[in-house]
C-alpha cells in the first residue's frame, strides 16, 4: 500500500537482526520510513546511507560510480578524465555533507566496523548505485551487509544477491518498469517528513 506497510511486510524476514549489533542504514529519501519502522520493530538504531551516483559526463543518469560521505568508487572507464572523476566526486560529497547536517546535525556518521549493516530502500531498479556502494561499505569492514527491499528488477536482484551476505526482496516483478508502480501510494518523501522521523527516533534513542 505504502512504505510502511511494505517495511511491515519486511519486518519478519529480519525478524532474526532483532536485538544484534546492527544497524538500519535507511538511503534518504525514500528508503527513510521504511527504516524508521525497522528500527523500531527490531530495536536497532538508524543511520543514513548517504550516497549518490556518479554519472558518465556524457549521460548523467548513467553510473559509473557512486560516492559516499567518506568513501568513492569509479569504474575504470578509459575514456573519462581522471580531473572529471576527482572533481565531480568532491561536488557530489559537499552536496552529500550538507544534507546529512541538515537531517543529523553535527552528528558523526555511525561507525560501522564490525556491524551488522542493514540497507533499505523502497525499491531498486537498476541497482548500479547500490552495487558501487556496497564496494564502498565493504572498505568499511563491516560483520555483514544486509539489503532489504520490498521490490527489485530480477536483474538488480540477482547483482546484489551476489555482492552481500543477504538480500531480502518481497518482489521481482518482471517486466519491472518503475518502482512506483508497484504502489498505491508512492507520494514523494519531503525532507520535512524525514526530519520529523529523525526526531522521533532521536527522543526514542534509536538514532545511531
Amino acid at each position: 500500500k505504502n512504505r510502511y506497510d511494505a517495511a511491515t511486510q519486511l519486518a519478519p524476514l529480519l525478524e532474526k537482526y532483532r536485538h544484534t549489533d546492527g544497524i538500519i542504514m535507511a538511503i534518504p529519501r525514500g528508503g527513510v520510513p521504511l527504516g524508521y519502522y525497522l528500527s523500531r520493530h527490531l530495536d536497532l538504531p538508524l543511520d543514513l546511507l548517504m550516497t549518490k551516483k556518479l554519472g558518465h559526463p556524457q549521460n548523467p543518469e548513467y553510473a559509473i560510480g557512486a560516492v559516499s560521505l567518506e568513501g568513492s568508487i569509479a569504474e575504470d572507464c578509459i575514456d573519462i578524465p581522471e580531473q572529471y572523476i576527482y572533481e565531480e566526486t568532491r561536488r557530489i560529497r559537499e552536496q552529500l555533507k550538507e544534507r546529512y547536517r541538515q537531517f543529523m546535525g553535527d552528528k558523526p556518521p555511525a561507525a560501522i566496523k564490525g556491524k551488522i549493516l542493514i540497507i533499505v530502500d523502497d525499491g531498486i531498479a537498476t541497482g548500479r548505485t547500490i552495487l558501487s556502494t556496497i564496494k564502498i561499505l565493504r572498505n568499511k569492514f563491516p560483520a555483514k551487509i544486509v539489503v532489504a527491499v520490498p521490490v527489485s528488477s530480477e536483474q538488480a536482484a540477482e547483482r546484489i544477491s551476489k555482492a552481500v551476505d543477504e538480500f531480502i526482496c518481497l518482489e521481482t516483478p518482471f517486466p519491472f518498469f518503475a518502482i512506483g508502480n508497484f504502489y498505491e501510494d508512492f507520494s514523494q518523501v519531503e525532507d520535512n517528513e524525514v526530519a520529523t522521523i529523525l526526531a522521533e527516533l532521536k527522543a526514542a534513542h534509536k538514532v545511531n
